[in-house]
């Protein structure tokens, strides 16, 4: 039974519309994951995406310490500490003295790392704006909003998520 054949705000089309958007929200995580591992080869051939996305938290930070890597990507700080060797070795990170603490590093990208990193991303540059090239500046404030609320856990439209 389609969302359509429901009442307009029973509960089973409100499960229905439901599962219909987590079936839509698995298909854009299949897609992300896809883009990140092309994204990992051309950096380096055969760097796993979870160092991918070490890699690029650390870009989008610009200077980071391993538990804050840790603890922002909700992961082992071993698991953690071996894929930034592996990223250092490859030579796209680099290690700096932590000025407030002197018992830890900052992380940051190399120039190589940049490099690498803007030609990894070179193939996506553009693709979601040519993707929203014809939906109205007002679906394009909706979806963000949207997205916001639900990220946020509020409801849309509330002050919480303003």
């Amino acid at each position: 039974m389609s969302v359509t054949e429901h009442t307009a705000d029973s509960p089973e089309a409100r499960a229905d519309a439901v599962r219909a958007l987590e079936a839509e929200f698995g298909e854009l995580i299949t897609h992300f994951r896809r883009v990140i591992t092309e994204n990992a080869n051309r950096v380096s051939p055969g760097l796993l995406p979870g160092a991918y996305k070490i890699f690029t938290t650390i870009a989008r930070c610009e200077r980071v310490t391993v538990s804050t890597l840790s603890e922002r990507m909700l992961m082992d700080k071993g698991q953690v500490s071996r894929m930034v060797r592996e990223l250092e070795d490859l030579g796209l990170i680099e290690r700096s003295a932590d000025p407030s603490d002197g018992r830890s590093f900052l992380l940051q990208l190399t120039p190589l790392g940049t490099d690498r990193l803007a030609a990894a991303r070179l193939p996506q540059e553009g693709m979601l704006l040519r993707t929203l090239e014809d939906w109205s500046l007002t679906d394009i404030g909706n979806l963000t909003r949207l997205l916001h609320a639900l990220g946020s856990g509020v409801t849309p439209g509330s002050t919480a998520s303003d």
